[in-house]
């Protein structure tokens, strides 16, 4: 899902921001493309915001605006009609609303429950984005049931309060992941976009998305857009890749091979395209006989 960036502030770059995003809309089970709007703000700025849109005067963490009129009891995962009354054509994603964050509140609040910024920022921007698909925390049940899926979507982005995971991400996750990333492919000649999702050993992941260019040669495919982020965070032990596109089964091509070959000779290759088609694979049989750092003096 992308985020839309109305105010930027140096604590972004500590944040896995776009992977939250991306996770909160495979939880849900999103099958558009959407985006949300995201300033940070300093108390003041909340604080006046509040009292002019919900007559509270006082500063707060986080406030959504959705621009969705969900039904009761409807969420995103069930609301594409309502939710194609929003396409932005500036944005080629469906907007789905706005989040305000205290950045004066986030630092507060880490030192308060023992966490990182880092930590209370994704918690936010996640708490914000289900606010926009829907979720509310009126009453009990829905304030577990938003929590709970708050949790899953953190959990699945790799973002926890002491850095172990609940559970590695399924299948169907790492999928869903690699669709997300394909609404971001930049693909204006081939108009083939493709979305990768590469899972470590440890269960981190890292998306990535083809990018083309006017000399066509300088291409890069999602797959290896997503090795070389993983790579460049120092990762370099991998289990599984899941590889989406839109009507065609995306298996990696020949320099995606090697280039997952020099890593993770073994890692499953899962491929999703159309609506429900999947097939998956493993480096071995897609690449029988390949050259390594094992075949190197």
């Amino acid at each position: 899902m992308k985020l839309i960036r109305l105010q930027g502030n140096k604590l972004y770059t500590l944040a896995p921001l776009d992977l939250v995003a991306d996770a909160s809309a495979a939880v849900e089970g999103i099958s558009l493309p959407c985006a949300v709007s995201v300033s940070l703000v300093d108390d003041a700025e909340i604080r006046t915001i509040n009292q002019q849109q919900r007559g509270i005067d006082k500063a707060t963490d986080v406030l959504s605006f959705p621009t969705v009129n969900y039904a009761s009891g409807m969420t995103a995962a069930t609301a594409n009609a309502r939710i194609k009354c929003e396409y932005s054509a500036d944005e080629k994603a469906y907007l789905l609303g706005d989040i305000l964050i205290s950045i004066d509140h986030v630092r507060a609040q880490a030192e308060a429950y023992g966490h990182s910024a880092e930590r209370e920022l994704c918690y936010l921007l996640a708490h914000g984005i289900f606010h926009c698909f829907g979720y509310d925390h009126m009453n009990p049940t829905e304030q577990t049931e938003m929590r709970t899926m708050e949790e899953k979507a953190l959990n699945l982005a790799g973002v926890t309060r002491d850095g172990d995971r609940e559970s590695l991400p399924t299948d169907a996750q790492l999928i869903a992941l690699a669709k997300e990333a394909m609404h971001r492919s930049y693909s204006p000649y081939s108009h083939f976009k493709v979305g990768a999702c590469l899972m470590s050993e440890d269960g981190r992941v890292f998306t990535g998305t083809n990018i083309e260019n006017a000399s066509f040669g300088l291409t890069i495919c999602a797959e290896r857009s997503a090795v070389f982020k993983a790579v460049g965070e120092g990762v370099t032990a991998f289990s599984t890749i899941a590889i989406a596109a839109e009507s065609t089964a995306p298996w990696p091509c020949g320099a995606c091979r090697q280039v997952l070959n020099e890593f993770a000779p073994d890692i499953r290759v899962l491929v999703a395209w159309g609506d429900d088609h999947t097939d998956e694979s493993t480096l071995s049989k897609l690449l029988p006989h390949g050259f390594g750092p094992k075949d190197l003096p």
